[in-house]
């Protein structure tokens, strides 16, 4: 699964909380990179997350909204953006495309 594989964790660093968390996650924790300060840019932040292979936005983000509809545009179909938790204890899309 994902997993098995990095995460970059793309961040304006107005809840640092969020990333403590994950960060300490015994499975999550130990796969996620982070963009050093210096090297950070809106441009290219938005290019590595346009073009990751899956891509789990903030919904309340303007940013990730705008990834998120980059990513549909060019046929990317692995965008989690608007997700609950439905009766059965499953992740389900809240919103069409």
């Amino acid at each position: 699964g994902m997993l098995e594989h990095p995460i970059l964790f793309i961040t304006d660093n107005q809840r640092p909380e969020i990333l403590e968390k994950l960060l300490a996650d015994p499975d999550i924790g130990p796969n996620i990179r982070l963009i050093p300060e210096e090297a950070s840019w809106v441009g290219g932040d938005i290019t590595l997350a346009v073009m990751a292979d899956v891509f789990i936005g903030n919904p309340a983000s303007t940013f990730s909204g705008f990834i998120a509809k980059s990513r549909v545009a060019m046929g990317y179909q692995v965008n989690y953006m608007f997700r609950k938790k439905n009766d059965d204890g499953e992740w389900v899309e809240v919103c069409d495309k």
